[in-house]
């Protein structure tokens, strides 16, 4: 497995300001579907869906920021990625492929397991750990991202802090997550978790953080906001970036 705290690119991480941010119950919940996270027609359906849209956004904030070649295959070559809240590898793997040595981190064990046989699987050099953030002695990174993560959290502010933390300078973060409004709680929670499209018990509406207090959070934490998209669904395009920000979003931020 890649081995960031190690590798020539990573440099020694600076004492954490401590902590808590998991809550149990949260990784109880996540962990007992771990068996099902690769399975695009399970009880991760939705994230199979939403990935993709997520990459594109990922994709064009990597190339912004690092004045990449847009039509390299491997953007993110020689430089090490980070994962928090990585789940069975979702995420993890397609940056990778992208060309970065991964890490992944995440509350529940059984999540560690089924992404560390996936990638083994994958033959994908990726490193798991399960854990809090703050406690893990990871070093730091170029690309931090934490996505659909910060609404299950204990303490906001501690993972934003944590996440700034494990950036290298001129590095970049990436964070997604739902938007408090009605229309989220009506689609998210009283619509999509009703009908199973996701497993109830996932979502409480009133974690949920705004554009504002997310943009609040980071610029607390150190780091500078930069790019955002909604993340918008219509029956015509399904998942898709939108400039409306009313049910998910996601944003790019930099160390400041």
């Amino acid at each position: 497995m890649s081995d960031a705290t190690t590798s020539p690119r990573s440099n020694s991480t600076p004492p954490s300001t401590g902590g808590a941010t998991i809550r149990p119950e949260e990784a109880e919940h996540f962990g007992r579907l771990a068996r099902e996270w690769w399975d695009p027609q399970g009880s991760s359906a939705m994230l199979h869906r939403l990935n993709p849209v997520r990459l594109g956004f990922i994709r064009e904030a990597v190339d912004e920021h690092w004045g990449g070649d847009a039509e390299s295959a491997k953007p993110l070559a020689g430089k090490t990625a980070l994962d928090v809240g990585c789940g069975a590898g979702l995420l993890c793997e397609p940056l990778a492929r992208l060309g970065a040595a991964v890490t992944g981190v995440d509350a529940a064990p059984e999540n560690v397991a089924a992404a560390t046989a996936h990638a083994d699987g994958a033959r994908l050099d990726i490193r798991y750990l399960p854990g809090e953030l703050a406690e893990l002695d990871l070093g730091r990174f170029d690309l931090v991202t934490c996505l659909e993560v910060i609404e299950h959290v204990a303490d906001k502010a501690v993972l934003l802090r944590s996440l700034a933390e494990r950036l290298v300078p001129g590095g970049l973060a990436i964070l997604s997550t739902p938007n408090r409004t009605p229309q989220s709680k009506l689609l998210l929670v009283e619509g999509a978790e009703a009908v199973g499209m996701i497993p109830k018990g996932t979502h409480h509406w009133s974690d949920f953080v705004t554009p504002e207090e997310l943009c609040e959070l980071l610029r607390e934490a150190g780091l500078e906001p930069l790019a955002m998209k909604g993340i918008g669904f219509s029956p015509m395009k399904g998942l898709h970036l939108s400039d409306d920000l009313s049910l998910n979003y996601i944003l790019s931020a930099k160390p400041a």
